[in-house]
């Protein structure tokens, strides 16, 4: 009697069921078809004769981030435009040009980013017969003055194309650190020269993204060791942003707001908290900067401060899911490879079949400074970290994770045949330049412009 009693509630419930489930489909559709639309009306504005060419070279992701926003301003203000990684960029695609914008960064000593090494090698390493007459451009350079190379390949991009006939729209503009007021004078200018103003950029550090973390806890990890204290540090926020392993957080000094530092993210959103691992940096007078001072010391627990989540597509594991991965680093460059592996646990953990990870790490002590060592050692009982290398160059003077990687090169050619990609977070310094100098001697310049060309060769470093 129940059962024939309860077949009206039974149908109704199918059909309410049935109703929400077609809602959902013709969602998805409209969705669908709205994504493939504006892929559509981009495809068809980067395809026309006057479109403005933005063009990124980008380490961290800062420069992509910036160009994107310079897009959508100039299509908001109804300029056609194609946006552009400057790597992929070849001498056709300039001459056919009229005006191009280059927002470009500078790594290391005057570096350019990895992902700009094909445009150095096929066109600013070309011959003489390169002309670039009629076409327009402007340069954006990024960089951080603490380096004696300031911008040093923004510049050289702008002595190159005023040398193949190019005409700047006006003089190239510097930006130290991110340095808001540039970026606002960026805008301002092109909207003058192009004769079209764009959306007012705002000066403030209340930017787009900006969130305010709040301190949960703070504790140095290495108290007792020769090197300087380095803290793992936990922010929580209501309503936070996810982010991706080998993303970075700017930090916003409060005295000192103009100018955002960026440090590598340690954590997931699942970890319920944003860490960083932060080394306190002094100058030759002692002094700490200006954000390690206030992350080591001045910000409070329960205290809040203003940061920006950055996309790092470049240190993403995006395209290599399904790579073993090689990680290499030093201090705190550990903070970016956990991330990594943090990740691949998450899916080792969830039932997916993760390919095996190999940790090459560098420190001072073996006292005092095992960070996370616990934790490296269960995902090595696991079977998630295949091997775990970790070097103290005070225990063994002179020791420093590129002369492990050359003792380890035969292991490490059967990875990269098997198809592992490489990942390198640190100090350029000392370590990055050696390790990038190891991998050129060994696999060529051609094998290595093949691994960054694949996304197999990634690098986080400053």
């Amino acid at each position: 009697m129940s059962l024939l009693l309860s077949a009206p509630r039974v149908a109704a419930a199918l059909l309410l069921l049935s109703v929400y489930l077609t809602g959902c489909a013709w969602l998805w559709w409209r969705h669908r078809r709205a994504l493939r639309a504006e892929a559509g009306r981009l495809a068809a504005e980067e395809a026309q004769a006057d479109a403005l060419l933005v063009l990124h070279a980008s380490q961290t992701g800062q420069a992509q981030a910036l160009a994107e926003e310079t897009a959508r301003r100039l299509r908001a203000a109804g300029r056609a435009v194609r946006l552009m990684p400057l790597g992929r960029v070849d001498a056709a695609t300039l001459q056919q040009a009229r005006q191009a914008l280059l927002i470009v960064s500078t790594t290391g000593e005057g570096d350019a980013p990895d992902s700009a090494q094909p445009f150095v090698s096929q066109c600013m390493q070309a011959g003489a017969e390169l002309r670039l007459q009629g076409l327009q451009t402007a340069v954006l350079a990024l960089g951080d003055r603490r380096y004696r190379a300031y911008c040093a390949f923004g510049m050289a991009v702008d002595r190159w194309l005023q040398s193949r006939g190019a005409t700047p729209l006006f003089e190239t503009l510097r930006v130290d650190c991110g340095d808001v007021r540039v970026i606002d004078q960026w805008w301002r200018q092109l909207g003058e020269v192009l004769r079209n103003p764009l959306p007012e950029a705002p000066v403030a550090k209340a930017a787009a993204g900006v969130t305010r973390w709040t301190l949960q806890e703070r504790r140095c990890l290495n108290p007792g060791s020769q090197g300087a204290p380095l803290h793992l540090l936990r922010f929580v926020a209501d309503g936070a942003p996810a982010w991706q392993a080998g993303d970075l957080v700017q930090v916003f000094p409060p005295d000192d707001a103009q100018r955002p530092r960026s440090y590598s993210i340690a954590s997931l959103p699942a970890d319920g908290a944003l860490e960083l691992l932060v080394r306190e940096r002094r100058d030759e007078q002692g002094a700490l900067g200006a954000a390690s001072a206030w992350l080591c010391h001045r910000l409070e627990v329960g205290q809040a401060l203003d940061m920006r989540l950055q996309a790092h597509e470049g240190f993403r594991q995006s395209g290599n899911e399904e790579r073993a991965l090689i990680l290499i680093g030093n201090g705190t460059g550990l903070a970016g490879l956990r991330a990594h592996l943090k990740r691949r646990a998450e899916q080792w953990r969830a039932g997916h079949t993760a390919a095996p990870v190999w940790l090459l790490h560098g420190e001072r002590q073996a006292r005092h400074d095992t960070h996370f060592d616990d934790e490296l050692q269960t995902w090595h009982r696991e079977g998630l970290l295949a091997h775990v290398d970790r070097v103290y160059s005070r225990d063994l003077p002179g020791r420093h994770v590129q002369q492990q990687l050359n003792e380890e090169w035969q292991r490490l050619r059967e990875w990269l045949a098997r198809g592992a990609a490489i990942y390198v977070c640190g100090s350029l310094q000392g370590m990055g330049h050696a390790v990038d100098r190891l991998l050129r001697e060994q696999l060529g310049e051609a094998g290595l412009q093949a691994l960054i060309a694949s996304g197999r060769y990634r690098r986080d470093v400053y």
